[in-house]
Order: C-alpha cells, then structure tokens, then sequence
C-alpha cells in the first residue's frame, strides 16, 4: 500500500478514533490525526503478523484495523501524556 494510501486512511482513521474516544486530547487535533496515520501502520503491521491477512488497499477491512489501531494508541496516548503532565 502506498505511503499517500496510508495517510488518507490515517487521517479518517484518527477522526473515527476521536468520534469513538471522544475526550481532550493533550496534543489537540493535529496530533490526533498524526495517531491516527501512526495507529493505521501499526495496526496493518500487527494485524499481517499474527495472520489476519495484509492490509492492501482502500477497503473496509483495512479502514477497521486502521481505526482499531488508531483508537488503541490514542488511549495509549492520553494515559502517558496525562501522566506526564
């Protein structure tokens, strides 16, 4: 999948991930959609190795890991910031 693939699912990814997770977020919006292109490479990156299938392409399963991605590194997220802070 290509690199300009992977930030248009990113970017709907983290917009879904902030609808699903709704809150403040530390960073604020731009560093939301960054999760999100973050959470959609590493949630493909997870989901091909333990053999749930590649992520290739725009489609609904790819968009879903990317979200799953997304939501779970923006919890991640907003625990170690507000931690921090």
């Amino acid at each position: 999948m290509g690199i300009i693939t992977w930030i248009i699912i990113g970017l709907i990814a983290g917009a879904i991930a902030k609808a699903i997770h709704p809150g403040k977020d530390p960073g604020g919006f731009i560093v939301t959609i960054i999760i999100g292109i973050v959470g959609a490479v590493i949630g493909g990156w997870i989901s091909s190795m333990l053999g749930y299938g590649t992520v290739d392409g725009f489609n609904i399963g790819s968009l879903f890991v990317a979200i799953l991605g997304a939501v779970i590194l923006l919890f991640i997220y907003r625990k170690v910031a507000t931690r921090s802070t």
